[in-house]
C-alpha cells in the first residue's frame, strides 16, 4: 500500500490566507504552518503549498523569521516540490519593495516585487495555461508588480476569452509559481 501524500500548507490570517477549501480537500494528509512564526519540518512532505494572501502587509514578521525563509529555499534547491500562488510566489522572490524599504524574502526566484503605492496596478481576470501536458485554470487578482521588465514565462497564459496575457508562470526545479490562483493543483 502506498504511503499517503503529505502536504504542508502555509497559512496565516493574512499573509497566506487565500486558499480554497476544495484545494485543501484534494490533499490526503495536510499540516499547516505559519511562516511568520514557525519553522516548518520539510523533510517528510511531498508538497509545500504557498497560497496567495498579503505578505506585503506583514513583511517585518516574515523577514524576522529568517530560519523559515532559509529552510524553504534549501527545500527548493534540493528538489522539493512547491506550488506558490500570488502572495506565495512573492514570498519565494528575492525581495519585496514597499514605500518603507526593501525586505528580503526566500530568494528561490530571482525577482523583485514592488508593493509601492506609486507602482500599484490592478491585474484581474480568469487565467488558463498548459504546462507539461497538464491544463491549469485559475484567476489573478493583485496590485503588486515585478520591478523592471516582466520576467519570461515558461508557458503562455490566456484569459477567459482565450487571448494571451502577460502573466508569467515560473518553473524552477520542482517549483511552480505564478500570480495565478489555481483551482486545481
Amino acid at each position: 500500500m502506498a504511503a499517503a501524500h503529505r502536504t504542508l500548507i502555509a497559512r496565516n490570517t493574512e499573509s497566506f490566507s487565500f486558499i480554497y477549501q476544495e484545494t485543501i480537500d484534494r490533499f490526503e494528509n495536510v499540516r499547516f504552518f505559519d511562516p511568520e512564526t514557525e519553522v516548518p519540518t520539510l523533510e517528510d512532505i511531498d508538497l509545500l503549498y504557498l497560497p496567495g494572501g498579503y505578505p506585503e502587509k506583514h513583511l517585518v514578521a516574515l523577514v524576522k523569521n529568517e530560519v523559515c525563509r532559509k529552510a524553504i529555499k534549501a527545500y527548493a534547491e534540493r528538489g522539493g516540490r512547491i506550488v506558490a500562488e500570488c502572495g506565495g510566489m512573492m514570498y519565494l522572490c528575492e525581495k519585496i519593495v514597499t514605500d518603507d524599504g526593501e525586505y528580503p524574502m526566500c530568494g528561490v526566484l530571482p525577482y523583485t516585487i514592488t508593493a509601492r503605492k506609486a507602482d500599484r496596478k490592478l491585474s484581474l481576470g480568469y487565467r488558463k495555461f498548459e504546462l507539461e501536458g497538464k491544463e491549469y485554470r485559475g484567476h489573478e487578482f493583485h496590485y503588486t508588480q515585478f520591478i523592471g521588465e516582466k520576467p519570461q514565462s515558461v508557458t503562455q497564459v490566456y484569459n477567459a476569452k482565450g487571448e494571451p496575457v502577460d502573466t508569467p508562470v515560473f518553473k524552477y526545479k520542482n517549483v511552480l509559481a505564478s500570480y495565478t490562483h489555481l483551482y486545481q493543483i
